[in-house]
Formats: C-alpha cells, structure tokens, sequence
C-alpha cells in the first residue's frame, strides 16, 4: 500500500475552520485503514497544544505521541483548500498534509514533506492541482530524494 494515493487526496475543499481541515484529513487516513477513528481526536488534540502550521501555507496535521498505538500502517493525506483555513494568528492554510507514521517514519516523512515544500513552485503546483494524480507526482519526485 502506498502512503499517498489518490483515495487520500482532496481537491477544492471549503471549510468553515482549521478543525474540519484537520478532520478532513485525518477521515481520509481512517478510511484508507492507516489509523482507527480515534486518532482524529488525536489530531485535534495535537493541533491544541502546538499548532502544526508551518508557514507557506501548509498545515502538517498529526496526531499525539500517545496515539501511537492506534497507527496501523503509514501513510499521508493531502487537502487542498483553495481560499485557504486560518490556522494560527491569522496565518492561513491551503495545503494539508496529514501525516500518519509508524514506529520512527514519521521524521523521515516530515524531512521528505518538508523538501517538497521548501520550493515555492511545488507548493503552487499543489495548491493549482487538477488532479490527485498530478499531487502523486510531486510528492513521489519529492520522497526519492
């Protein structure tokens, strides 16, 4: 099972908060069977104490150390919000990663996300996707590195 496909991705999403994008997003994990319903309070809960905004525009949703245990398997979901969530000080996000990682994955996840993100014109290629396969062809570039 891949940790991106096109079953975890989300185009032209309009949400009334942060936290329907993060529930968008972790949804997409627990119907892909990555992580058990739970974990979206997880995230939720995360997105609480530490805000996972990361500026550019992206949001890299996850859930709690303690929700460890109910990750079955890792995998990612994107959510592309056109007019963009505000997430912390107005601040708003147009592209959310959620993440899900098994075992230490997840820093070797967050590195790889974090490249693809660092250049502008993969972040404007995302945010203008028009189809989830055009994302699973930045991401799969982006994770070889």
């Amino acid at each position: 099972m891949s940790i991106l496909s096109a079953d975890k991705i989300k185009l032209n999403v309009t949400v009334k908060d942060k936290y329907e994008a993060i529930r968008i997003a972790g949804q997409l994990l627990v119907d892909a069977g990555h992580v058990s319903e739970p974990y979206l309070d997880a995230m939720i809960e995360r997105e609480d104490s530490l805000s996972t905004y990361m500026g550019g525009g992206l949001a890299i949703p996850h859930g709690t150390k303690e929700a460890k245990s109910l990750i079955t398997s890792t995998g990612l979901s994107v959510v592309v919000i056109p007019d963009g969530v505000e997430f912390s000080d107005g601040e708003k996000a147009y592209i959310l990663v959620g993440i899900a990682a098994v075992g230490n994955e997840h820093m070797d996840i967050l590195t790889n996300v974090a490249m693809i993100f660092s250049e502008d014109e993969n972040v404007e290629r995302i945010k203008n996707a028009g189809s989830a396969e055009e994302i699973i062809e930045i991401f799969e570039s982006g994770m070889e590195e």
